[in-house]
C-alpha cells in the first residue's frame, strides 16, 4: 500500500496578499495548517491575519513585508518567518508578475520586470526555503507555473510564458540535485501549472475555460496536498489542453492562446 505524506503543518506561501496567495492561505488555514505568508502589501496581509484568525483561532499565522525581487531581504526574512512558526514543512513559491507587452514594441520595462519577479524572485525564494530543507532533512517545496510555460506565447503573454517555462526547469532541477544525495531525498518538490483562474493576473485573458477563484483555489490546494511531481490545475481540462499546447503547429497554438 501506499505511504500517505506527512501532514504539512506549517505552510511558507509568497504572494499571498491577493489572488491564489491568498486564497491558498484561506484554504490551508481552513486545514488547521500554521501559516508564514509574506507580500509586499504588509496591510493586506494584517487584514488577511486577523480574518484567518477569527474564523480559526487555533492557527498560528506569522506575517512580513518581502518584495522576492530583493535577494538580500528574501535570504532574511524567509528564515526569521520560518523562526517564528518553529520551522515550516511546504514553502509555496507563487509570487509573480502577469503583465507583459509584446517584444519588440518599445515596451521592454514590464516584460523586464515580469522576468526579473517571476525568475530571479522565485529562484531567490527556493534558494532560501531548499537552504531550510536541508537542514531539516525533509520538506514540500512547490512552485506555481502555469500552463502557458508549456509553449511560447506571444503578444502580452510572450515573457510571462517565458518565466513560467523558468520555474518549471528550475524547479526540475531542483528535485534533480536532491534526489542524488540520500540525504535530502525525502524533500518533495512540486510543479504547479494552473490554468485560466479568475485573478487580477488574468484580466483580459479570460475565456470559456477560465474557473472562478474558489474552485481554482480548491483544486489547486488538494494537488498541493497530494504531492505530485507536476499538476495541472483543474485538472480537467487543463492536463490534455497542456498535452496538445506540446504537439499543436505554432499558429494554432497562437490561437488558442
Amino acid at each position: 500500500m501506499p505511504v500517505p505524506h506527512p501532514v504539512r503543518q506549517r505552510v511558507f506561501i509568497t504572494g499571498a496578499s491577493a489572488g491564489l496567495g491568498r486564497g491558498m492561505a484561506r484554504e490551508f488555514a481552513a486545514r488547521g495548517r500554521d501559516l508564514a505568508l509574506v507580500a509586499r502589501r504588509l496591510d493586506l496581509l494584517e487584514e488577511l491575519r486577523t480574518e484567518l484568525l477569527a474564523a480559526h483561532p487555533g492557527i498560528r499565522v506569522a506575517i512580513g513585508r518581502l518584495d522576492v525581487d530583493d535577494v538580500d531581504a528574501v535570504a532574511r526574512v524567509v528564515p526569521e518567518l520560518a523562526a517564528e512558526l518553529g520551522g515550516i514543512d511546504r514553502f509555496i513559491a507563487n509570487a509573480g508578475l502577469g503583465k507583459g507587452a509584446p517584444v519588440g514594441t518599445g515596451r521592454a520595462r514590464p516584460n523586464r520586470q515580469v522576468l526579473v519577479t517571476n525568475v530571479l524572485g522565485t529562484h531567490a525564494c527556493c534558494e532560501a526555503a531548499v537552504e531550510l530543507f536541508r537542514a531539516q532533512g525533509s520538506g514540500h517545496l512547490v512552485v506555481i507555473s502555469s500552463v502557458a510555460g508549456v509553449r511560447g506565447m506571444g503578444n502580452t503573454r510572450t515573457a510571462y510564458a517565458t518565466s513560467k517555462a523558468a520555474g518549471a526547469v528550475l524547479a526540475e532541477g531542483i528535485r534533480a540535485d536532491l534526489l542524488g544525495d540520500r540525504a535530502t531525498r525525502a524533500i518533495r518538490v512540486t510543479t504547479i501549472h494552473p490554468g485560466f483562474i479568475e485573478t487580477d493576473i488574468n484580466l483580459g485573458r479570460r475565456g470559456p475555460l477560465t474557473v472562478d477563484l474558489d474552485t481554482g483555489v480548491r483544486a489547486l490546494t488538494a494537488a498541493i496536498e497530494r504531492e505530485p511531481v507536476r499538476a495541472y490545475v483543474p485538472e480537467w481540462p487543463w492536463r490534455p489542453v497542456a498535452g496538445l499546447l506540446r504537439v499543436l503547429p505554432l499558429p494554432m497554438v497562437r490561437k488558442l492562446a
